[in-house]
């Protein structure tokens, strides 16, 4: 375990003014989180803290993001679409999301039932990244690239703050975000960006 994590595990994401406090979403599935947590590790996955959630990554790559929100917790496959999903139980984070899939669970019960798939799922998805196998995603710079729709899925006061905006400044944002070729460099500069958001910015102010 990383001590790092345990900031997300004790106080939040620290995107909200909630975090902390019994108020917390993190606190409505602390059960089921910390079980997540350790079912994850133990398929070998390092754990680091990125985004403000707990991320696994397989040799720098991310795999799998775990992650409470108010209705439910849940588990991201950073490839999620690639995965064969047998037992139907990945869906899309947001209309938009071209890569990520998400299993949501609403009781520890609904964990340890599906413990043994879950496990498979996660083999299959660090299989993926041995392979080196990618997405290809849609270009189409009018659609919110990925990188960014992941943040929104994980941040609802990111998603919020982002919609508030004039869409000019939605626009500039995207485009921003979207011209880098590299992923790493695309997430570096929504990184960059997120306090502007929250702040209610654009791009240029």
């Amino acid at each position: 375990m990383n001590p790092k994590v345990d900031v997300y595990f004790n106080d939040g994401c620290g995107r909200c003014p909630l975090g902390g406090t019994p108020n917390c979403k993190v606190n409505k599935w602390t059960e089921e989180l910390r079980f997540l947590r350790t079912l994850v590790l133990n398929t070998g996955l390092v754990e680091e803290l990125k985004w403000g959630v707990p991320c696994y990554t397989f040799q720098k790559n991310n795999v799998v993001i775990v992650a409470g929100f108010n209705q439910y917790c849940s588990l991201t496959f950073l490839k999620g679409t690639l995965l064969n999903d047998a037992h139907a139980i990945l869906s899309k984070p947001g209309e938009n999301t071209q890569a990520a899939r998400l299993i949501k669970f609403t009781s520890i019960q609904e964990i340890i039932d599906l413990e043994p798939i879950i496990k498979a799922y996660v083999f299959e998805a660090i299989e993926l990244e041995k392979a080196g196998l990618k997405v290809v995603f849609n270009k189409n710079t009018s659609a919110i690239p990925e990188e960014f729709q992941l943040k929104c899925d994980n941040s609802p006061a990111l998603k919020s703050a982002f919609e508030a905006l004039t869409p000019g400044r939605q626009r500039a944002y995207l485009l921003h975000f979207s011209q880098p070729k590299q992923a790493k460099t695309r997430e570096s500069r929504v990184e960059n960006c997120i306090d502007k958001i929250l702040s209610g910015k654009g791009l240029t102010d």
